[in-house]
C-alpha cells in the first residue's frame, strides 16, 4: 500500500469524522486562537500509518531518515521532529477511530505467543503485591513460570 493510497483513505475518513468530532468536543470558557497547522490531520495520520510499513524500529529514525528525506514531495508542509511529536497528541483519537474502521474480518485462526514474561525471580514473588490478586504460577509447554 503506497503513501498516496493511505493518504486518500485517511483524508476521506477525516472529511467525515472531523465535523462530527468537533460537535462532541466540550467547549472551553477561554477563547483560544486556533491557527492553521502546517500539516493537516490526514497527513499526520498517513505518516503514522506509514511508520509501520517499511520496518523501522523507532519512530524518530523513521521520521528523520525517511519522511524528511524522501517523502517531502508528498508532504510539502513538513515540520521538525519535535513539532511533529507535539502534533501527535491531537491526532490520537482520530487515528484510533480510523484504524478501527479498517479492521478486516476474522478468519477464525488466531496465533498466540506462549513465551513467558519473566517478571521477577521466584524468591521475590511473595514481595510483589501490585498484581497479587491476578498473578499466579503456571506452566507452559516448555517450563514452569
Amino acid at each position: 500500500m503506497g503513501t498516496t493510497t493511505i493518504f486518500c483513505e485517511s483524508d476521506k475518513f477525516c472529511k467525515e469524522f472531523e465535523p462530527r468530532w468537533e460537535q462532541h468536543l466540550l467547549e472551553s470558557s477561554l477563547k483560544r486562537h486556533r491557527r492553521q497547522e502546517a500539516l493537516c490531520l490526514s497527513e499526520i495520520m498517513t505518516i503514522m500509518v506509514g511508520f509501520h510499513l517499511p520496518g523501522y524500529r523507532t519512530f524518530k529514525h523513521y521520521y528523520l531518515n525517511y519522511v524528511l528525506r524522501y517523502q517531502r514531495g508528498y508532504f510539502p508542509g513538513l515540520v521538525s521532529y519535535n513539532r511533529f511529536v507535539e502534533l501527535l497528541q491531537g491526532s490520537l483519537v482520530p487515528l484510533c477511530c480510523f484504524l478501527t474502521s479498517r479492521f478486516g474480518q476474522c478468519s477464525g485462526i488466531s496465533f498466540i505467543d506462549s513465551t513467558k514474561i519473566s517478571v521477577c525471580h521466584n524468591r521475590c514473588i511473595g514481595s510483589h503485591t501490585v498484581m497479587a490478586e491476578f498473578a499466579a504460577r503456571g506452566k507452559t509447554s516448555v517450563d514452569w513460570f
